[in-house]
């Protein structure tokens, strides 16, 4: 099997015609990570970061549907918009939350707005965008945006568009209750050992052929691959190379979503960090070789390249990149040294095998040049999240940007803006700034420009070392039939079935 068939978007592997769902039972999924909370608020939830288990509590108003390249409704009934600037979302009829409340406009302009007031993921895109959010009516609301915004369904697809039942956030409780109107309900929670959900037979879609689901979250991508193959598991989340093309090659079913930067390092860009100094990125830049990495941690598998577009992607193309080159680094860094820098720097990545391998990698390649580097592996990803997005400790971390197929500037507006909460490098360009914003109002061969502009102008100024192009992968077990997608590499298993 080549790397072009492994790395196919979509369905992958599945043959033959399922007959009809069967009722009962619980699937169990090896998810990436824990999402430590079920308010959407606090977590970036997308599939990474267990946004799997809140689309299952809150569903997602639309749905990013890989096949046709398009946003359909889901738990709305129509998103509409004739300029891109005013979009009216249409609610189906007699939706309700599981506490039995009415999902209506009111609760949906009630839960973005919370949403917002939270600082949940995307909001600088939300709260710099939106002019007006107008309930009209029980089954209508209307977006008025400061400007057009081309992909503005996504935000409708993903965490903004998981909505929450007033009394999910209502003032007078000490916390946060996760209501919602998904396919399931909360039933139990054991943090760092399990998190169990329970069907919700009032579901809007009709009730879940699942009694429930089971979430739990192991070490490493091939333990949830060995889980999965020895039935332990009956879904999985995978994103390791080397693990991905193994599922792939071992014959596993599942849906492929391919993803530009799947790997790659973050450099902390904020004063006071080793990378405020562009010339300290470039130098650890050119410190790095992604064919030797690759070969390495991952036995060669994976798409190394400093292209961070998939080659997958409908936009991608080449452009000019800065390569391996030790002298070069050297050189840069004894500038940047001559000026005061120590040349300390200080690694996070996690702590299985395959990370320790990559740790010692790159710390090789870095003190070759003439860095100084302390490595600190954390015990999972949630940690690892946290050092990177919440807390800011670290020069260089292990870590994806997974640039998605469908909405390219949601992801470089949220991670590389420099008034982004969520901009995890503290990178900040009026440059980047720019070409982002022009994005947001651009389709077709102007869009395709400016994404190539945005990728040259990541080569330049380096706020994280490009690795490679690679993808997310859930791959299933036989007896396993229904799920589907929508944006953010979220699965959804409201029809999903064991038989």
């Amino acid at each position: 099997m080549s790397k072009s068939d492994i790395y196919t978007a979509g369905v992958v592997g599945v043959e033959g015609d399922p007959g009809e769902p069967q009722t009962g039972g619980t699937l169990t999924i090896a998810d990436y990570s824990e999402a430590r909370s079920l308010d959407p608020t606090q977590t970036i939830p997308n599939g990474a970061a267990g946004g799997n288990a809140l689309a299952a509590v809150y569903d997602v108003l639309m749905r990013y549907d890989q096949a046709s390249d398009s946003f359909e409704p889901w738990l709305a009934e129509s998103l509409d918009s004739d300029d891109n600037q005013t979009w009216t979302l249409r609610l189906r009829e007699d939706v309700t939350f599981s506490d039995g409340t009415p999902l209506d406009a009111a609760a949906v302009v009630g839960s973005i707005g919370y949403y917002m007031q939270q600082a949940g993921y995307n909001t600088l895109l939300l709260a710099s965008n939106i002019k007006d959010m107008d309930p009209q009516g029980e089954d209508t609301v209307v977006f008025t945006l400061n400007r057009p915004w081309t992909t503005f369904p996504n935000m409708l697809a993903s965490g903004p568009g998981m909505i929450m039942a007033p009394a999910a956030y209502a003032k007078d409780q000490k916390e946060f209750t996760p209501i919602g109107a998904g396919p399931f309900t909360l039933d139990e929670y054991q943090p760092g050992e399990e998190l169990l959900l329970a069907a919700n037979t009032d579901y809007w879609n009709g009730a879940p052929h699942l009694d429930g689901l089971r979430f739990v979250w192991l070490g490493s991508d091939d333990d949830r691959l060995s889980s999965l193959d020895d039935g332990s598991v009956d879904v999985a989340n995978v994103r390791a190379p080397q693990t991905v093309e193994q599922a792939r090659r071992d014959g596993f079913a599942g849906i492929m979503v391919p993803n530009g930067l799947s790997a790659m390092f973050w450099l902390n860009n904020r004063e006071g960090s080793a990378g405020s100094d562009v010339r300290v990125r470039q130098a650890i830049n050119h410190a790095i070789d992604p064919e030797v990495y690759f070969d390495r941690v991952s036995n060669g598998a994976g798409l190394p390249s400093r292209n961070i577009y998939s080659p997958n992607a409908p936009y991608y193309t080449e452009v000019e990149t800065s390569e391996f080159d030790p002298e070069k680094a050297e050189e840069l860094l004894t500038e940047a040294k001559a000026d005061g820098y120590d040349g300390k720097l200080t690694y996070i990545g996690q702590s299985d095998q395959a990370s320790q391998t990559g740790a010692v990698t790159i710390k090789g390649m870095l003190e070759a040049v003439g860095f100084e580097v302390e490595t600190d592996l954390l015990r999972n990803v949630a940690d690892q999240t946290q050092r990177i997005y919440v807390t800011h400790d670290y020069d260089v971390a292990v870590s994806a940007m997974s640039i998605p197929d469908e909405d390219p500037y949601s992801r470089l507006a949220t991670n590389m803006n420099s008034q982004s909460p969520q901009n995890p490098s503290g990178y900040g360009n009026d440059e980047m700034d720019k070409l982002i914003a022009e994005l947001q109002t651009a389709e077709g061969d102007e869009a395709e420009d400016l994404l190539e502009q945005i990728n040259q102008l990541w080569q330049d100024t380096v706020p994280g070392v490009a690795m490679g192009a690679g993808a997310f992968f859930f791959p299933w077990n036989e007896d396993v039939h229904g799920i589907t997608t929508t944006s953010e590499l979220i699965m959804l298993f409201g029809d999903a079935w064991k038989g």
